[in-house]
């Protein structure tokens, strides 16, 4: 097998971002399978390419699940191996990527304005907060194909993401209603026995004192608990098409 020089990494590299962000557009797969193999001819015929790994349809839309978005999932991740990845890591990565594209299929049919320049500056901004620094982070996005932060194609699939966190806050957190009655029982049954069991000396503080926190934790109960539901419906909508098992080996 042919050994591709520094020029040819970054074409063929090129190529398969060009691919993901044509993808984004709604090319269907067999479009994209078609254009990745002319890609890989303008490289080399022997060259092994990225494996499609799933796909995810409602029958008119379909999102392709590469190698690559395992691998950039993966990334996003710390502490996370990724040279090379275990395996385990990325059959978790494939099931959160299946959540995002059945999200994704779904946005669709809700039309929204992109994300702007702001909030996809932010969205990086608060993923750096999970890294030492962002030279450590940016040595992740290398390892995956991405030059920086700064990246084009790094700052569309974060701007993909944030799209998809304004559509479940508009579809489930929007219409989530919490009543003082729900607030003093998480209070009293999740919350006092969690801060005792972390703070079993300090005072308990009162439900007048803590109540934002515990508004804000009931939400986000009520929020995970919708869109797991959501899920599990979806899944029995869509097809998954799962292609190959992902493996730590290329």
């Amino acid at each position: 097998m042919k050994r591709l020089d520094e020029c040819e990494l970054r074409q063929q590299d090129r190529l398969y971002k060009a691919l993901f962000l044509m993808r984004l557009g709604g090319l269907s797969v067999g479009v994209l399978v078609t254009l990745l193999w002319l890609a890989v001819g303008l490289v080399d015929a022997q060259v092994v390419v990225d494996r499609t790994i799933a796909t995810v349809s409602d029958g008119v839309r379909t999102e392709l699940i590469t190698r690559s978005d395992l691998l950039w999932q993966l990334a996003l991740q710390p502490g996370t191996p990724l040279n090379p990845p275990l395996e385990e890591d990325l059959r978790q990565a494939l099931q959160t990527q299946i959540n995002q594209r059945i999200f994704a299929l779904e946005a669709q049919r809700l039309p929204r304005a992109a994300p702007s320049d702001e909030e996809i500056a932010a969205k990086i901004t608060d993923i750096l907060k999970f890294f030492p620094s962002t030279a450590e982070f940016e040595t992740r996005l290398k390892t995956v194909g991405f030059s920086s932060v700064k990246d084009d194609n790094f700052e569309n699939i974060i701007g993909q993401r944030v799209a998809i966190e304004k559509y479940l806050d508009f579809r489930f957190r929007s219409f989530v209603v919490v009543t003082a009655e729900d607030e003093a029982a998480y209070y009293r049954d999740k919350w006092v026995p969690e801060f005792r069991r972390i703070n079993p000396t300090v005072i308990i503080p009162t439900l007048e004192q803590t109540q934002p926190k515990v508004n804000a934790a009931v939400v986000e109960e009520r929020v995970a608990a919708a869109i797991e539901t959501f899920i599990e419906e979806a899944k029995r909508r869509v097809q998954i098409v799962i292609i190959a098992e992902p493996t730590g080996s290329a």
